[in-house]
């Protein structure tokens, strides 16, 4: 992989020739995965960087939370997922942090009874995967593009169907797609929806945290934290970021603002983005997948199992929980709401949100389970340096609209960060990967010009 060259473990960079000019600048804009693995990579080929983040923190939206000192838990990016040839995987290896693997299939489900699902319903849910699958393989031939809602009520032939077998759709459809993409079906494309690629092998939670990783990266580079940029001006040969504090110029500008802020239009660009990138910028969608951590006095769950997965009652509520207790060896529950519902529930209170939790795990487990003794909850779609979650191909997009988003302008403005990834966007590695391949844009461009 060409990206090994340049940054792959820190001894591999050494390999790769010096491209910096004397004194050359780099401001980074993100102090995220992207942001920082950048800034990394440069820094080694003797370029001169520096890092402006708008929060009081490091990582971004990979953000993990101390305040439970025995047991951190990651209240953005939580998984390495798909171990096998993933970079992310290399770099826990090479700083030593300890991973706990997690699996889909060790996973109890259970309907809305709150008794696990009958051979007859997991049969009933097995059918109506493969019928949707298949009519996704069929429609992702067609010419027209169309909402999964659209093609999901189609297949199924909605309407005619009882109400128990619209749940039991609903749970599929929330389960393996929503919280997967964190768009809403009727958001997500048909065509392109799933256009990604993925690693091989199992996933893994950082037992640390993803903090790890990214204090690793942020080792010896120059960060500026509280920096809220208002303005980007690259009218002249050196840009020009424009803080609600200061200024910053530099030869070139590494931008990693996640997509749900580039959408807000809350930054400036002087002049204006070309069109190409406005139209990628707009079509492309920024998702929603919010976390609710309860902390318990006991373990009252199967404590073996992974995954927890319910038919919700009310479409898309709480439908799936990780079993925490391998990874922290606490007794934590991780509670999901996507798309559609996760942006609701973000309008709650907390006191709201861990009722409505508690209401779904009595279901399941008994009245009388203990109250949580502490909760941590996000909000993403609320932040105002995040904007959502994660990126997501939408209806009327195109996975080249990704590689608009990528492109450079004037060998100035570089763009990175988990949506600018055709092929990994919506992932942590995603965003890895991005700031490996902005790094190694303005390597070669220094390189050609040396020549």
């Amino acid at each position: 992989m060409w990206v090994s060259a340049l940054l792959s473990t820190s001894c591999r960079v050494q390999e790769v020739q010096n491209s910096a000019k004397k004194s050359q600048s780099i401001l980074i804009i993100g102090a995220g995965l992207a942001g920082l693995v950048a800034a990394k990579a440069l820094k080694k080929q003797g370029y001169e960087v520096r890092v402006i983040e708008a929060r009081d923190r490091l990582g971004g939206r990979t953000w993990t939370s101390n305040y439970w000192a025995d047991a951190p838990v990651d209240l953005g990016a939580s998984w390495i997922h798909g171990v096998e040839g993933n970079l992310l995987t290399e770099l826990a290896e090479e700083i030593d942090t300890p991973l706990v693997m997690t699996r889909y299939d060790n996973a109890i489900a259970y309907g809305q009874t709150g008794q696990p699902l009958t051979e007859a319903e997991t049969e009933t849910i097995q059918r109506l995967e493969q019928k949707f699958f298949e009519a996704i393989a069929v429609a992702q031939d067609a010419d027209t593009d169309q909402s999964l809602q659209s093609l999901l009520e189609q297949a199924i032939d909605w309407e005619a169907q009882p109400l128990k077998t619209q749940q039991l759709i609903d749970f599929l459809a929330n389960s393996m797609i929503e919280h997967e993409f964190a768009g809403s079906l009727s958001e997500l494309s048909m065509h392109w929806f799933d256009d990604a690629g993925a690693y091989s092998g199992d996933d893994a939670i950082f037992v640390e945290g993803y903090q790890a990783i990214v204090n690793h990266l942020a080792q010896d580079i120059p960060i500026e934290l509280n920096q809220i940029v208002a303005t980007i001006d690259w009218a002249t040969d050196s840009p020009k970021v424009s803080t609600t504090t200061q200024s910053f110029t530099a030869d070139q500008v590494i931008i990693t603002l996640p997509l749900g802020v580039l959408k807000s239009s809350q930054v400036q660009f002087i002049p204006a983005l070309p069109a190409p990138k406005l139209q990628a910028i707009q079509a492309l969608g920024m998702g929603v997948l919010n976390k609710c951590y309860l902390r318990f006095p006991n373990v009252f769950w199967p404590e073996q199992v992974d995954w927890i997965e319910q038919v919700a009652t009310e479409r898309g509520l709480w439908t799936e929980w990780v079993n925490l207790f391998p990874v922290t060896q606490s007794p934590i529950l991780l509670g999901f709401n996507a798309a559609t519902k996760g942006k609701e529930i973000e309008t709650w209170t907390d006191e709201a949100i861990v009722d409505s939790a508690m209401k779904t795990l009595q279901r399941l487990f008994g009245k009388d389970i203990p109250p949580p003794i502490d909760y941590q909850i996000t909000r993403w779609q609320a932040d105002p340096f995040a904007r959502g979650s994660y990126s997501f191909n939408a209806v009327g997009s195109t996975p080249a609209m990704r590689d608009r988003l990528a492109e450079s302008l004037d060998n100035q403005l570089f763009f990175a960060g988990e949506a600018t990834e055709r092929n990994y966007f919506a992932t942590a590695h995603g965003a890895y990967l991005s700031g490996l391949r902005v790094a190694q844009e303005i390597a070669d461009i220094a390189l050609a010009e040396k020549r």
